[in-house]
């Protein structure tokens, strides 16, 4: 497929795309949908926008939320969004991405406990009601950083990312390590609650270790192999933030269906069927989640930002033009969230990859939940780069295109280049010159 930039200004233009490709169009003019309320467990959501978690690795040292963790923050609670999933915070000092990535421990829950309390506080102030805040709870796994150098624990060695320099045995985490750590997530969901979030998300996708476990077909013991070894941590931590908190508070999962790698390094294939999408798994695994461990909500994801990241999140520009038009990894991501709801209609199940789609995308998410392919929408660079899209969308029935995202990747060359991340397009009061400044350190 011939890769183009976005330049798409209609409905109709963009279906005629969707059209040439084959790819299913659901893309809808009425947007009323996205602000009907929404029921999932014992909870009632305002509207069906979902602000997806994005991480601005601007914590403190200690993992203490930093000044412009707030101010995030702050304008995602001025958006009107009626769920705000917060970006991943380490339950393991040695499991943080990098040495300002969020932390909940003992010592930093009141820090949480202020910033949870001002986002409601603003919400409610704004838009008149408080949101579902949710903190995604995770350990990094291969990716871990915790002093900015390297320090990866993994699951299994794996050649799509290692290729022929395989990381030191000693980097595979052990079984009685995973009991421990599973251990830990429980005790961070305890935290959470106490810090006044309203769910716990057992962070697994992207590539980090717990959805590293699910694609962990070669190691051996009870965390490797079958289905049920490789699902038992996830199962497991779950399991104990289930036990670790009372009343009405939300365990769920961040659940990455699909990773985009053959067999057996991905999760989401065939043997034998390269990278072709096979949810057989992930449907079976939602399926315990909700029926037996009591999730009603999932948020769905595709992909590894770390290898490819078109897949997860579709681009204009990158470090690789695609193989595919990003209008094919758009639709991937809503067929792959549509398969789980179409196979659970009472969860509510949350979608993304919509950011690509730029001004039109509110009318994508409309379509897509018109159709039964989710119960709402999640927005993450969009979010970044355009925070008030909510209230200008309720207002004006439309999104400014001038203040959208435009996908050139900025934010995660930011976080690449290991300063802190935001929109530099957008937002460049605060971000442009910290992009200029990484950029020129790093010539």
């Amino acid at each position: 497929m011939k890769y183009e930039p976005f330049h798409y200004s209609s409905l109709k233009e963009l279906k005629a795309k969707f059209d040439e490709y084959s790819l299913p169009f659901y893309a809808q003019e009425n947007t009323d949908i996205l602000f009907e309320k929404v029921k999932t467990g014992s909870w009632e959501l305002k509207n069906r926008f979902v602000i997806q978690p994005m991480e601005g690795c601007d914590g403190t040292a200690a993992g203490e939320p930093g000044e412009l963790t707030k101010r995030r923050y702050h304008r995602f609670a001025e958006s009107g969004a009626a769920l705000i999933w917060m970006e991943a915070v380490s339950v393991a000092a040695e499991g943080r991405a990098n040495p300002r990535q969020l932390y909940i421990c003992g010592k930093t829950a009141d820090s949480f406990k202020r910033l949870t309390e001002s986002v409601k506080e603003i919400c409610m102030k704004q838009n008149g009601f408080e949101p579902m805040v949710i903190l995604q709870a995770t350990h990094s796994g291969r990716q871990s950083k915790p002093g900015g150098s390297p320090a990866p624990v993994i699951a299994y060695h794996n050649p799509v990312f290692e290729k022929e320099h395989l990381l030191n045995h000693d980097c595979i985490i052990s079984d009685d390590a995973l009991k421990k750590l599973e251990e830990r997530f429980g005790y961070a969901a305890h935290l959470a609650q106490m810090a006044g979030f309203d769910g716990v998300d057992i962070k697994c996708c992207h590539g980090y270790l717990a959805n590293e476990l699910l694609s962990a077909f070669s190691r051996p013991g009870a965390y490797g192999g079958s289905f049920e070894n490789r699902t038992r941590f996830i199962r497991n931590c779950i399991a104990n933030a289930n036990a670790a908190v009372t009343g009405n508070f939300m365990v769920t999962s961040r659940l990455g269906v699909y990773d985009g790698f053959p067999y057996p390094y991905g999760f989401g294939v065939k043997e034998g069927e390269g990278t072709k999408v096979c949810a057989d798994e992930a449907v079976q695994l939602v399926g315990i989640l909700h029926n037996q461990l009591g999730v009603n909500i999932i948020n769905i994801t595709t992909g590894n930002p770390y290898v490819n990241p078109h897949v997860n999140r579709p681009y204009d520009s990158g470090g690789y033009i695609p193989d595919e038009h990003p209008f094919v990894g758009v639709s991937r991501i809503i067929a792959c969230a549509g398969q789980i709801q179409k196979a659970y209609p009472k969860m509510a199940v949350v979608s993304s990859g919509y950011s690509y789609l730029r001004h039109l995308a509110p009318f994508a998410a409309a379509g897509a939940i018109e159709n039964g392919l989710c119960t709402m929408a999640g927005f993450g660079r969009t979010a970044f780069a355009y925070p008030q899209f909510i209230a200008d969308l309720k207002k004006n029935r439309k999104m400014d295109p001038k203040k959208c995202c435009i996908t050139c990747s900025k934010c995660t060359q930011l976080m690449r280049m290991g300063t802190v991340s935001g929109c530099a397009v957008r937002d460049r009061e605060v971000y442009l010159k910290l992009y200029q400044k990484a950029c020129s350190a790093e010539k």
